[in-house]
């Protein structure tokens, strides 16, 4: 339910409305507009008929039911679009595009400085790269785990660039959080409940891959998880899903853009890079993703394509990245935003 307070309340009277929520066995869900408080209270459906009598309490405007099954994610809740910020004066979800971008995998110093260096002087924002690697193969490279870490660091400390890896279970969280900016939960991750509860409990931006499977209601539902467990910053992340085609990676779904646009408040980001997995289709993919409104893009990056240890055949050279970087400014300007 939602409770909205009148434009002028008091704060005596917001304080005893939060009291009587708190006093009912709910949670509170605070979320101050530029003129009034709203509550969010996610407890029992059961009793939630409890919740309508707030609206005989002084400074009650109105109390209304959440349709959606994501009470925190939904728009429901909060109209405003959220701005989470990812350090360094980097943010996402307002006028200016996010743009991410870097190696699949962290393989050595030399190449995630190169390629930080690369992506920095084309204008990214923050630096991608994983140091723990699920691969469908058991064979197939799995990271430098914690080395790949300290790599990251030492390319975030050396060209200012917020950094964002992936978790891969509970037991990582606390080592990946010293390191990273933003805490990454991957597409074969994103019902894993558990660890959604446990990034949940970290105040970190974390950001979530749709899954390949997943649908944008499963996809707000895992969102939900995190939101519940106390973490606001939460950045949604298509980027494809599977279908009967064969041509691409997987099937990049823009559609999903504007429709979580619509129903959810969280910034809202894609990977043309995995979408397609192929390089000579994310630059047209990242310049219809912007155009379709994603608040920004995540795109893999490598200084020697042909030699990466994962995901060479999606990523592109630094000075195909340039120009990417050129046509997403004119597409960005062309709808209103800025890189």
């Amino acid at each position: 339910m939602i409770i909205s307070m009148k434009k002028g309340a008091t704060p005596e009277e917001i304080d005893h409305v939060r009291k009587l929520i708190e006093e009912m066995g709910y949670r509170v869900h605070e979320s101050r507009g530029e003129e009034r408080m709203i509550f969010g209270a996610i407890g029992d459906e059961r009793t939630k008929h409890r919740l309508a009598s707030l609206e005989a309490q002084p400074g009650v405007e109105k109390v209304i039911p959440i349709l959606a099954p994501y009470k925190l994610a939904s728009r429901e809740t909060k109209n405003e679009s959220t701005v989470i910020d990812l350090g360094g004066g980097v943010k996402v979800g307002n006028r200016k595009l996010l743009v991410i971008a870097g190696p699949c995998a962290v393989e050595s110093l030399d190449q995630i400085m190169e390629v930080a260096a690369a992506i920095k002087e084309s204008g990214a924002h923050m630096l991608r790269g994983g140091a723990f690697k699920p691969r469908t193969s058991p064979y197939a490279f799995q990271g430098l785990m914690n080395d790949g870490l300290y790599l990251l660091s030492k390319a975030k400390e050396a060209y200012q660039l917020p950094v964002i890896t992936e978790v891969m279970d509970a037991a990582s969280i606390e080592i990946v959080s010293e390191h990273a900016d933003c805490l990454q939960v991957g597409a074969r991750n994103i019902q894993n409940f558990p660890l959604l509860k446990e990034v949940g409990k970290t105040r970190k931006p974390v950001l979530l891959k749709r899954g390949m499977s997943t649908t944008i209601e499963e996809f707000l539902m895992s969102a939900e998880y995190v939101l519940s467990s106390g973490n606001s910053q939460v950045i949604l992340c298509e980027r494809g899903i599977r279908t009967f085609e064969t041509a691409t990676r997987n099937t990049l779904d823009l559609s999903a853009v504007p429709v979580l646009k619509e129903k959810t408040h969280l910034p809202v980001i894609v990977d043309p890079s995995h979408g397609t997995g192929h390089a000579r289709y994310v630059e047209p993919m990242a310049y219809a993703a912007v155009a379709a409104g994603a608040d920004g893009i995540m795109i893999e990056v490598h200084a020697r394509p042909e030699e990466a240890l994962c995901d060479g055949p999606q990523s592109l050279h630094p000075s195909e990245f340039k120009a990417v970087m050129e046509g997403i400014r004119r597409i960005a300007q062309a709808v209103g935003r800025e890189v």
